[in-house]
């Protein structure tokens, strides 16, 4: 049953006078839960609480972690049939969604609870002393990394479960030794209440320090703000709209000991077609690009909003196939009105620009909160010089680029921003002849996919989801996969330690048996 309060560590709080409730878009109306708002004392209460907390979650065993994350994953499974229920609910979304959602967000609660016993995620390093080196001696050196501290996480608005509360940002920080507030997005406050009761089920049941999690409701920024404000939060976790997130990212660079934020602004996601396979293959990828840039309403940072090649009437044959494709999708239900709003604004910013032209756009009218699928063309010397139609269009939109050749085509790919993908779509002839293109798109671009559509994130080890500015703030991590700890550790380093006094990831016998560097050799 949901009581609308906020997780302040262990205990549940609703002390703040601001309230709201969710929407179900699918009804078109507001939920019954009142939910409410931290307040300052709040904030400060779970922030404190959380830095309490680390000085004793930082010495867990990895085996101690491991079982804690393991545990989440239990107690999600406990609750799964109330939990989707509030989930759709809330987002408008199918039941097939959020149950893959959260068989995702339980398979990356496991995988970090498995890394947190691999051990191999710390990097220790050890450079024995050298005591009769001459000229001088050489010290005992080991090296590993270290939690940060504190973490603040700001829940997804289109990934309730493998973005938000117990998602990837909060998993990686937990195994890494650091406690987690989440910020809870406001169009999913019941789902967030909901999997924090279970995290807080896990807290207990492991003896783990209380503050080691809360979650905190928020109607507006101001709950944000003070987070991101606070002495004792050491980073950020962030997916959303780049608006936002560079809201964020300025804010803790301006505070008197500025702090890392790693947030996922989004991303058009390029997808090139080489003229013989646009040629031949027209029908196949008219089909397969109408089921990506529609799915879930084009609701993910991996739409393809974005498709380039060269004029001519093999194009003109693709894009009439697609049009024909995507009429044949029946629009589906956005997350909520505010999102909706958001895309008719960006698709209409996009479209009312010179030489841009709407080709398709679905009649949807007749639903509330049901948005109109819409693509348009553009040619490419417009795209070049005018930055204002660069943007993503966060929905089912996609954008037409029409290039005179090869030459002009590189010139597009040149003059695009950061993008969490980038996509070539050839026969092997044509990648092999035009391998520059490659490395154009992968200056641009976190991933390259080769013959496929970018929708859709694996998570697995060598999966980069990140990109260069702005799809993210440091194109150096990743934002999915067991590698996304890094963004909550330091390096740290031992000099001349007594054995017995070292962590055990650093003691001679290596009582962790994890993999080490010795001397420079992996063993």
């Amino acid at each position: 049953m949901l009581t609308g309060k906020n997780f302040i560590g262990n205990k549940l709080s609703a002390l703040g006078n601001v309230t709201f409730q969710t929407f179900n878009p699918e009804l078109n109306k507001n939920n019954n839960q009142i939910f409410h708002e931290a307040s300052d004392d709040e904030i400060l209460e779970s922030v404190n609480l959380a830095k309490i907390a680390f000085e004793s979650y930082k010495k867990t065993t990895p085996k101690e972690r491991s079982t804690f994350l393991n545990s989440i994953a239990d107690e999600l499974v406990a609750v799964s049939d109330n939990l989707l229920q509030v989930y759709c609910s809330e987002t408008g979304l199918p039941a097939g969604r959020s149950r893959g959602e959260l068989k995702r967000t339980i398979g990356q609660l496991r995988s970090f609870a498995d890394l947190a016993l691999d051990g191999s995620w710390v990097e220790a390093s050890i450079d024995t002393a050298i005591p009769d080196r001459e000229p001088i001696p050489k010290p005992d050196l080991r090296k590993m990394m270290i939690p940060l501290g504190p973490i603040v996480v700001f829940g997804a608005s289109n990934f309730p479960l493998a973005y938000s509360t117990a998602g990837g940002d909060t998993a990686s920080a937990l195994a890494a030794g650091c406690p987690v507030i989440v910020k809870s997005h406001p169009m999913h406050a019941g789902t967030g209440e909901i999997v924090s009761g279970a995290i807080i089920s896990a807290v207990k049941k492991n003896n783990m320090p209380d503050g080691v999690f809360s979650n905190l409701n928020s109607r507006d920024i101001n709950v944000g703000v003070q987070l991101v404000n606070h002495t004792n939060v050491k980073a950020i976790g962030f997916t959303g709209s780049l608006k936002g997130g560079r809201s964020i990212y300025d804010l803790a660079s301006k505070r008197d000991i500025p702090i890392p934020v790693f947030a996922e602004m989004g991303s058009t996601n390029p997808i090139i077609i080489m003229p013989d396979k646009i040629k031949n293959d027209y029908q196949e990828l008219a089909v397969k690009f109408a089921k990506s840039i529609t799915v879930g309403s084009g609701q993910f940072c991996t739409n393809p909003g974005m498709i380039i090649s060269i004029k001519g009437s093999e194009m003109d044959r693709f894009i009439e196939c697609l049009k024909l494709e995507i009429n044949k999708i029946e629009p589906s239900c956005m997350l909520h009105p505010n999102i909706l709003n958001s895309y008719n604004s960006n698709a209409n910013q996009t479209t009312a620009n010179k030489n841009v032209e709407i080709f398709y756009q679905s009649d949807s009218k007749n639903k509330e909160n049901y948005p109109e699928h819409i693509l348009a063309t553009v040619n490419s010397d417009e795209f070049i010089s005018n930055k204002n139609i660069h943007h993503e269009v966060f929905g089912p939109f996609s954008l037409i680029i029409k290039c005179n050749d090869m030459d002009d085509l590189k010139k597009v790919i040149s003059s695009i921003q950061g993008q969490l993908t980038g996509t070539i779509i050839g026969q092997n002839d044509e990648i092999y002849q035009n391998q520059d293109l490659i490395d154009l798109l992968g200056d641009r671009v976190g991933r390259i996919i080769f013959d496929g559509v970018p929708t859709g994130v694996e998570v697995c080890p060598s999966m980069l989801h990140g990109g260069p500015y702005p799809a993210t703030t440091d194109s150096r991590f990743t934002a999915v996969g067991i590698h996304s700890i890094k963004r909550w550790v330091r390096p740290f380093s031992y000099q001349d330690f007594p054995d017995e006094v070292l962590p055990d990831e650093l003691k001679n016998d290596n009582p962790l048996n994890i993999k080490r560097t010795i001397n420079g050799i992996i063993t």
